[in-house]
């Protein structure tokens, strides 16, 4: 996805009145369990409301989806010793 396309659906999604099923805002939620678990809701949820995709999306506050940043960075997130993103495929 190039990056013009990027903003329009990060824009997209954060004009959303509130989180759906399938869209969830984080604002620095770094909790490996919680993140899997989301990750998890939010594909079932996609896949029931025949939607082809669902997003988390750090950096946004979790009840207004104002735009905040975060300091969460998940390449550089490890479980244990294994990296995050390895570990949430598993």
């Amino acid at each position: 996805m190039d990056l013009s396309s990027f903003q329009s659906l990060v824009k997209q999604l954060t004009l959303l009145p509130q989180e759906t099923e399938w869209v969830e805002w984080k604002h620095n939620n770094i909790d490996p369990e919680e993140i899997g678990r989301n990750i998890s809701a939010l594909s079932n949820a996609a896949a029931l409301l025949s939607k082809q995709r669902a997003y988390i999306m750090w950096g946004i506050e979790d009840k207004t989806g104002r735009m905040l940043g975060t300091t969460f960075h998940p390449r550089d997130s490890r479980l244990g010793n294994q990296e995050l993103e390895s570990w949430l495929s598993v």
